[in-house]
């Protein structure tokens, strides 16, 4: 169920099962990456834990320690619910279905491609 934990953080998904505050473990820590002192100094990266899955989910996207408790808790949701779902999750359905639209697109441009090579070929041949 790893690889599908992966498909979480993608937005418009609707029915998605509810987390009660009484599951989850919350944590303020320090970020690392970029930053420096701003970084270094303040406890703004929340950590939230779902403990009956045993989900963790580190975020540290803004400076803002609000923003990034809303934002842990919206990824820790969609987890979740890959977690317990699987492949009938709407997260996982809106990740295979914007894969297979990235893979036409892949499809088309090779096409394209295809076709600008031999119509350059046509016109050296017309050419000479």
């Amino acid at each position: 169920s790893t690889p599908l934990l992966q498909a979480a953080r993608k937005r418009n998904s609707l029915d998605l099962l509810e987390l009660s505050e009484a599951e989850l473990e919350e944590q303020f820590v320090r970020g690392d990456g970029p930053g420096g002192q701003a970084t270094n100094k303040t406890n703004n990266c929340v950590v939230l834990k779902h403990v009956p899955s045993g989900i963790v989910v580190k975020c540290h996207q803004t400076r803002s320690v609000e923003k990034n408790r809303k934002i842990a808790r919206e990824i820790l949701q969609e987890k979740v619910d890959l977690f317990y779902k699987g492949e009938d999750s709407d997260v996982f359905k809106e990740k295979k279905a914007s894969e297979k639209q990235k893979q036409e697109k892949k499809r088309r441009a090779k096409e394209n491609l295809e076709r600008k090579k031999l119509f350059k070929e046509m016109q050296q041949l017309d050419e000479e």
